[in-house]
């Protein structure tokens, strides 16, 4: 009897079906058979694949983050000064386009993870400090890092807030913590 190929893909499909089972279940609620079975794989895949959980977890949690910096990175493809960056800070938070339901509990499981697997901050100390180098383009670091975690926080605000801030509120803020002139206010 001649054996199926295994799929290529496979190693990546289990990666991203982690993602899913994470929104879909809560990060305490994930195991290897309701990854297995979200990828469409035999079970033991996921052990063939990765040595753990933990890794699995780990490795589909740096390739999310990986995926938000590239999103967030091409918010200031264009940018040339101070102002187009925050005039880009103030669309990345404003814009729907990294503030999804999904992005969004996939931040808030990292988060929880991260309280109950200390090794994890790596991942996310690496996804903030992209973020910061991206503003420190235009901002000195103290400042890059202020509007990181305004961005960090505000995007949060956004999305859950009953009434969330306007675009012009959003870019007043922006400008207050970049230091422009009072003209912007």
């Amino acid at each position: 009897m001649a054996r199926a190929p295994n799929d290529p893909h496979r190693r990546e499909k289990i990666l991203l079906a982690t993602l899913e089972t994470i929104a879909a279940h809560g990060i305490n609620a994930v195991t290897h058979r309701k990854i297995a079975q979200c990828a469409g794989v035999p079970l033991g895949s996921l052990t063939y694949y990765f040595t753990g959980i933990d890794a699995l977890l780990e490795e589909a949690f740096a390739g999310f983050t990986e995926q938000m910096s590239v999103q967030y990175l091409a918010f200031f493809d264009h940018v040339d000064n101070r102002e187009q960056a925050a005039e880009a800070i103030t669309a990345l938070i404003f814009s729907a386009q990294m503030t999804t339901a999904r992005n969004m509990e996939l931040m808030y499981q990292l988060y929880a993870y991260i309280s109950k697997k200390p090794a994890l901050k790596e991942v996310m100390q690496n996804w903030m400090l992209r973020s910061q180098q991206t503003l420190e383009r235009w901002f000195d670091p103290v400042t890059a890092r202020a509007l990181d975690a305004f961005i960090e926080g505000m995007t949060l605000h956004y999305v859950i807030d009953r009434q969330p801030l306007t675009r012009d509120e959003i870019r007043r803020m922006v400008a207050r913590i970049a230091g422009e002139r009072a003209g912007r206010e």
